[in-house]
């Protein structure tokens, strides 16, 4: 196997010991999609970036998991993001990924960036019955456990969530679900991650995100999620745009993270921020 330099950063944090961990190489043109799916292997982490550079100066972004290749990573967007601007210095970036053309402003200097992603355009669909009943069993929920202000809906944007909002803080911390049968359910309804959120304020929440498709038994900070998310509480009209959300992730495993998600009222895009660091 070739020996690309592998980059580790961690997303949606200031910290080394907090937030999401990606893979991030930064020249893959000569890497084949079977030697990128195993250094996501050996890395283990939910996600890892490969990157090659188009002639205009723009970048072709390819994500994977442990298990599969994934259309859209936001965390491992963000660490991408960030790293290109350690090297190169801060400013605009344009990422081609398999879900569609992302956008990227990073601001600051070394050590002390955020980038901001814009999504691709959202849509955010009803959930079938058979999926709801389906994730509630994996998950040991019960449908009294849901926030019924918050209703289960699939969001998209760049890659397909099932959202889930808990009606205490209590349910959202005790995650022991079934792995092989939410994994089943997610393959059968093309879900990347079930996002399970917990309402503080207006503007406020808590999420986790079971990721068992990938291999994973939970992102710690998941930015595809948080897009998505985004255009839920627009679409569901939970929020008055233009708005500012943060979402708290990774708490209660231990990692720590902060996603901001900015929603536009005249704007279908999302957009996602956040900071990264070498570890």
């Amino acid at each position: 196997m070739t020996s690309p330099a592998i980059l580790r950063y961690t997303a949606f944090t200031d910290s080394p010991e907090g937030g999401n961990p990606a893979g991030v190489v930064l020249d893959a043109t000569a890497l084949s999609d079977a030697e990128m799916q195993q250094i996501t292997k050996d890395l283990a982490y939910s996600e890892s970036a490969f990157v090659t550079t188009r002639a205009d100066g723009s970048y072709d972004v390819r994500y994977f998991s442990p298990a599969m290749e994934v259309p859209f990573c936001g965390h491992a967007t963000i660490a991408t993001a960030v790293a290109l601007a350690d090297r190169d210095g801060a400013g605009p970036l344009t990422f081609h990924t398999q879900a569609g053309e992302i956008p990227i402003s990073t601001q600051g200097e070394n050590g002390n960036i955020t980038a901001t992603l814009t999504s691709v355009a959202p849509h955010v669909e009803p959930v079938p019955e058979t999926l709801l009943q389906e994730a509630l069993e994996a998950l040991g929920w019960t449908r009294e456990e849901l926030d019924p202000l918050l209703p289960p809906r699939v969001s998209y944007a760049g890659a397909r969530h099932l959202i889930l909002a808990a009606k205490t803080r209590a349910r959202l911390a005790d995650l022991d679900y079934d792995f092989e049968k939410l994994k089943a359910t997610m393959h059968a309804h093309e879900l990347v991650t079930t996002d399970l959120v917990y309402r503080e304020d207006e503007t406020t929440f808590h999420a986790r995100n079971p990721f068992p498709v990938g291999g994973v038994v939970e992102d710690p900070a998941t930015g595809a999620a948080a897009a998505a998310f985004g255009a839920y509480l627009r679409d569901q009209q939970l929020i008055t745009p233009p708005a500012t959300i943060t979402v708290h992730q990774g708490v209660d495993m231990g990692r720590p993270s902060l996603l901001t998600i900015d929603i536009e009222a005249n704007r279908p895009e999302i957009r996602v921020s956040g900071r990264a660091v070498a570890m």
